[in-house]
């Protein structure tokens, strides 16, 4: 990425904000808690990771929450493999609009929670790398 455009402190706090979704994301599944709260989270995690990134670059944030859209902002500084863009696809499912009661309404199962959980802290991972920083800072901070 051309650093001359860069702003790291906007994406710092981006990825601050992301961490947090996933620590909490992590903490709930732990619990053995309801898998649609924690889908929500790790969406939210993943969009603002992307967003991250998008800030990196003083680029405009696009307001969508459909992951492979944001994906399409950042695909030139950040591929992922493509048998991972499924993770964005099932997150994006985690965080629709219409979550509330309806005759098609489920949970996530488990499983797949825990596969994505891992994605994005692989992403997470990844991340902090492409734009320089500290990943125990960004996982230590409490603002």
């Amino acid at each position: 990425m051309e650093k001359l455009y860069m702003n790291k402190t906007a994406s710092k706090e981006w990825l601050t904000i992301a961490c947090h979704d996933l620590q909490s994301a992590r903490i709930l599944l732990d619990a053995n808690h309801f898998t649609d709260s924690i889908g929500s989270d790790l969406q939210q995690s993943l969009e603002k990771m992307l967003k991250s990134i998008i800030a990196y670059k003083n680029s405009k944030i696009p307001k969508s929450h459909d992951l492979l859209e944001v994906y399409e902002y950042v695909i030139d500084e950040f591929k992922i493999d493509e048998n991972e863009i499924i993770f964005f696809v099932k997150a994006t499912e985690y965080y629709k609009e219409d979550r509330y009661p309806n005759p098609n309404y489920s949970l996530p199962p488990r499983d797949e929670i825990q596969e994505v959980l891992e994605f994005t802290q692989k992403l997470f991972d990844k991340v902090c790398a492409l734009l320089g920083l500290d990943k125990s800072e960004i996982e230590n901070a409490k603002n």
